[in-house]
């Protein structure tokens, strides 16, 4: 695999896409770009909110993306525009960038890279960009729009001031700077946007930040249905309410295991040091953990700390109204997860007879896992999972953060149109609203390459 992101020449009137952006360019800015930049969303496979707690994860990279149409000068500002005109004009000076918590617009995930990626480099002078983006993801979908903007915006700044950085380093970057916006992810949505190859998922592991391939067997397509609800990550606290959960959780397993609990932050650096199988975790999960929701004064009891140092060291600024945590919950399904990450690449590469089946089983656990234990799914997208069964998938399960956005199912191939038109037919045309959404609601997928550049031929 390349060490840094793919540049390649292309013929912009041989791509309707490309020669679009170029048109939308030329009328809003009067010259033509220097370069285009895009990042792809993904769809996880298996491994949902695992990432952050520090276990691998079983992503791949799909077809639609974000693409930046750019030219360089020597202005010193962001001038930044899209192609869909819900989303507003922006600009601001290069060395003036700020980002509102409280008002997660679209271009703010565009600034947050570039910042991630001036802070980086720490580049003192910095070229002014023009820029208008193109986005075929849909937003709030679980399919990682936003941070494909933020990959694509650090590509762009990387680009746009001649600077060479590794996909590796630039996936760490674009991790750690989408918390600017508030939004507290474990990284797994930006390597996957850098990593990806063509035709391959991969098993993205973190500390150190490496990519496995991943043979899919064949017989069968991923299918993405978009429930059609929509679920801000930063706008909302259901995130990072379970984050804190899980960082909780850690520390009172650390406690009652002898050690400095004030040093861990995730359940698998937890598991790490206690050298514990991930059966034995789950063991010690059922011993110390009560399923009952533990409040404010309990943790702070077990952990010996006042609510002060609880609001202060463990708990986010958007959290801090937060009452109750379910611990038992949410390291069980963590745990649970992280061993049907493994199992899925271990079907994966041994690729016996019924692999097919025995990964939609373990999609399927993941699922139940999620809507019970993390209770990350929403009404919608527990019927449409069921419609995607009922329709001949093998498994179902929703992808990304949750509260809304997507599923993936697995679909033997021959029952792939039967499954199309049975999950038109029951979820998306009795409702008027999916039904008008419904082209770019349900599709097949197949993985996708990863973040790349292009100049005009």
């Amino acid at each position: 695999m390349e060490k840094n992101p793919p540049k390649i020449k292309v013929l912009i009137s041989a791509n309707e896409r490309l020669r679009k952006l170029k048109e939308a360019f030329l009328g809003k800015y009067e010259e033509s770009p220097l370069f285009y930049a895009c990042a792809p969303g993904r769809v996880n496979l298996i491994g949902e909110h695992i990432d952050y707690c520090g276990y691998a994860v079983l992503p791949m990279a799909i077809e639609q993306n974000i693409l930046a149409a750019v030219s360089v000068n020597n202005s010193q500002m962001i001038q930044l525009a899209n192609t869909d005109p819900k989303y507003k004009d922006f600009t601001i000076s290069v060395s003036g960038i700020t980002i509102d918590r409280e008002n997660p617009q679209w271009h703010y995930y565009f600034l947050c890279g570039v910042k991630g990626i001036q802070e980086q480099l720490s580049l003192s002078s910095q070229v002014g960009i023009r820029c208008v983006v193109d986005g075929t993801i849909p937003a709030s979908s679980g399919l990682s729009s936003s941070s494909a903007l933020v990959c694509c915006a650090g590509l762009v700044t990387m680009e746009a001031n001649q600077q060479s950085i590794s996909k590796a380093m630039l996936a760490e970057t674009c991790a750690k700077c989408e918390r600017y916006i508030g939004t507290e992810g474990g990284g797994m949505d930006q390597s996957i946007s850098f990593l990806a190859e063509e035709g391959k998922a991969k098993l993205i592991e973190f500390n150190p930040l490496r990519a496995t391939d991943v043979k899919l067997p064949g017989g069968a397509v991923f299918v993405i249905a978009n429930s059609c609800v929509e679920m801000n990550k930063a706008a909302s606290s259901h995130f990072n309410i379970r984050v804190v959960e899980c960082r909780i959780a850690t520390k009172v397993l650390a406690k009652v295991s002898g050690l400095d609990w004030s040093s861990f932050q995730k359940l698998g650096d937890l598991q790490t040091e206690l050298g514990l199988s991930l059966e034995k975790m789950l063991e010690l999960v059922e011993e110390v953990l009560h399923p009952e929701p533990y409040s404010r004064d309990e943790v702070c009891k077990i952990l010996g700390i006042n609510t002060e140092q609880l609001s202060v060291n463990i708990v986010s600024a958007n959290t801090r109204h937060v009452s109750h945590f379910r611990l038992y919950q949410r390291a069980r399904h963590v745990y649970t997860e992280a061993a049907r990450v493994l199992q899925f690449k271990a079907v994966c590469d041994l690729a016996p007879a019924g692999a097919v089946l025995q990964l939609g089983k373990l999609m399927n656990q993941s699922h139940a896992s999620c809507r019970d234990l993390y209770e990350c799914s929403c009404p919608e997208l527990d019927q449409l999972v069921n419609i995607c069964l009922q329709a001949g998938a093998v498994g179902s399960r929703l992808t990304g953060a949750g509260w809304g956005g997507c599923t993936v199912s697995m679909v033997p191939t021959e029952r792939m149109d039967s499954f199309l038109q049975t999950v038109k037919e029951l979820y998306y045309m009795p409702d008027a609203r999916r039904a008008a959404l419904i082209k770019q609601s349900l599709f097949a997928t197949r993985p996708g390459g990863g973040a790349t550049i292009f100049t005009e031929e």
